[in-house]
């Protein structure tokens, strides 16, 4: 919101210099004058408006489809007598 006030005083500053400075050189009567002044003051307010918003979600494109593959091994409970009781590992099988 800083920003949003700190540019809308920079460009009503600017704007309004050109507005006084404008009337002194009579172009047509300073109405042309006040339209480049207000085009000039709303534009730099909608740019700054645009320029602080959020971005959209993606930024206008969606993320590719992704594809999981299986892996190729993968690790399996197995039991096993070690002459003592049974114990469990793990044991890598690959298809």
């Amino acid at each position: 919101m800083k920003k949003v006030l700190s540019a809308f005083l920079a460009v009503a500053t600017i704007a309004g210099s050109l507005a006084t400075a404008m009337p002194a050189a009579k172009a047509d009567g300073g109405r042309v004058a006040a339209g480049v002044g207000l085009g000039i003051l709303g534009g730099a307010i909608a740019g700054a408006a645009i320029a602080n918003s959020r971005p959209a979600y993606g930024y206008g494109y969606a993320p590719g489809p992704v594809y999981v593959e299986e892996p190729a091994c993968r690790l399996v409970r197995e039991r096993f007598w070690d002459g003592y009781g049974w114990r469990v590992r793990r044991v890598q099988v690959c298809d």
